[in-house]
């Protein structure tokens, strides 16, 4: 039992908004693609694929994010007592974990047409490179949003077997999505972050961070507004898009704290529920009024 608990801290199972951040850009992609006057069933089966592979490779990343970060876990409060920092776990079987986890996920990858499997490996090398990049720039946030919202394309090319615009599009919304609300995540760690040298975000625009989360989420809502004249949605998509603008501008960037650590986790976490608005907007978009 002492084993299963450290497995589950180790992979924030506990904690599933980030597997959720993965999972709703696969269901955006997929929902767009879907033609729902055919089976619904296949939808649904895909639906539950992606949000097991979400699951395991956001589990796998947080392995190999840990054991990369090792030493700098040591030095933040709020990170210094996970399982490999405080030598709970070993690297070594942090590694099988992570080994066993990404051959699982191998198993429902396989499960797609052949365009998805190989775009989806092709992402390997950025979902386990991510950890590096606050040690070089001070945007490993842009790099999160580009891994974190790939699903996105391999959502649309599940049922595609091709990718146009219009995904591409909505992913580049959703990158800036994801650096909207992972610089406000990151000012949970500013202080520490800033005496051990790693960069992010969050310190490079600390003086006025509200300009940068207004440009990302102003690009987030211009994409979204985009694609909907692109796949001719009906007036209810565009309905979501004052949904949008009442969550990232007026709750998020309004109540935006950055020296209130709970109120940068609060906000972060509020995100799971915008992945949910967009994805209902989506499907009653496509319905013939």
């Amino acid at each position: 039992m002492h084993q299963i608990k450290l497995f589950l801290e180790l992979t924030r199972l506990k904690r599933p908004i980030g597997y959720m951040l993965l999972f709703w850009p696969c269901a955006w992609g997929l929902t767009l693609a879907f033609d729902f006057n055919s089976d619904y069933n296949l939808y649904f089966f895909y639906l539950l694929l992606f949000f097991l592979g979400s699951v395991l490779m956001r589990s796998a990343g947080c392995i190999v994010n840990d054991i990369v970060d090792k030493e700098f876990d040591k030095k933040v409060s709020r990170t210094k007592n996970r399982p490999i920092a405080s030598g709970k776990i070993s690297i070594k079987l942090g590694l099988i974990y992570a080994s066993t986890l990404c051959l699982f996920a191998l198993f429902v990858l396989i499960n797609f047409n052949k365009l998805t499997i190989i775009l989806a490996l092709c992402s390997m090398p950025l979902a386990f490179t991510y950890p590096l990049m606050k040690r070089f720039t001070y945007w490993p946030q842009l790099f999160l949003g580009i891994t974190f919202n790939y699903g996105l394309i391999l959502g649309w090319t599940s049922i595609e077997n091709e990718i146009s615009i219009i995904p591409l599009i909505m992913y580049l919304g959703a990158i800036f999505w994801t650096l909207g609300y992972d610089t406000i995540y990151g000012y949970q760690d500013i202080t520490d972050d800033e005496i051990i040298g790693v960069k992010s975000t969050s310190i490079k625009f600390k003086n006025n961070p509200k300009k940068l989360l207004f440009a990302c989420y102003f690009i987030t809502t211009l994409s979204y507004l985009i694609l909907g004249q692109l796949m001719d949605f009906n007036y209810i998509f565009y309905v979501g898009a004052f949904f949008m603008i009442a969550h990232l501008f007026i709750y998020q960037i309004r109540l935006f704290d950055s020296n209130n650590v709970n109120n940068c986790l609060k906000l972060f976490k509020s995100n799971n529920s915008f992945g949910l608005l967009v994805l209902i907007f989506i499907f009653l978009g496509k319905i013939n009024l």
